[in-house]
């Protein structure tokens, strides 16, 4: 029983499934832009788009609802990224992990900041990630990789998260204020 004094709606059936789709939105959206980006659509430097994408998704949404993006959807994640691209299993589940570590370990920090701080910070996850995912890939392949790639992935992911996170940002208003919607 709660302690807490106060009047709580009864947990019906339809607001227990509206807390399950408001806690599931963020894990469930970056999924299906992680099956969008993979479909074969022909778009130049699909796979950096890719996981660019998860990295600003999962960074977002740990920074500013870390209670939806808990670590077990982050590995699932990481492993559906793995599942649905090129590198090697195991690459986007660390890469991912964390980033998902940093955004909770900065957050306290971030979220009291302004968009610039935020998208700084996020850049520089976003090179940290794609060198993790360059230094593991050749690694794993036993071989050099050119580093290019990499750096495209990172340039992606800088320039692609201030439009992600307008969209996220709305998307998480909506989240925390319903009737606002």
């Amino acid at each position: 029983m709660d302690k807490v004094p106060g009047i709580r709606p009864r947990p019906t059936v339809g607001r227990l499934l509206d807390m399950a789709a408001r806690r599931g939105f963020p894990g469930s959206t970056t999924a299906l832009m992680l099956l969008v980006t993979a479909a074969p659509l022909g778009v130049p430097g699909q796979a950096e788009l890719q996981a660019s994408i998860a990295l600003a998704s999962v960074f977002f949404w740990s920074l500013f609802r870390p209670a939806s993006m808990p670590p077990a959807i982050v590995f699932a994640l990481g492993l559906l990224a793995d599942l649905l691209g090129y590198a090697p299993p195991g690459v986007g589940v660390l890469t991912l992990l964390i980033a998902h570590g940093l955004a909770l370990r900065w957050r306290r920090v971030l979220v009291r900041q302004g968009f610039l701080l935020v998208w700084l910070a996020f850049v520089g996850v976003a090179i940290g990630a794609a060198t993790i995912q360059w230094a593991l890939t050749s690694l794993l392949t036993f071989r050099l990789l050119p580093p290019g790639p990499g750096l495209f992935q990172a340039a992606i992911g800088a320039g692609l998260y201030p439009a992600l996170a307008t969209l996220l940002t709305r998307a998480h208003q909506t989240l925390a204020e319903p009737e606002q919607a």
